[in-house]
């Protein structure tokens, strides 16, 4: 399996569903970080 195929790309669902994913654990990430500072700095 090489990237180089060209046939063998993923469905446009499954594209659209990695970037939700994608945007959703960044939102997680920085949401984190802001609970983290929130609690500090109390």
């Amino acid at each position: 399996m090489l990237w180089s195929d060209p046939e063998n790309e993923p469905p446009e669902e499954m594209r659209a569903t990695q970037a939700m994913l994608r945007r959703a654990g960044v939102l997680l990430a920085v949401a984190m970080l802001f609970l983290m500072l929130a609690t500090g700095l109390r």
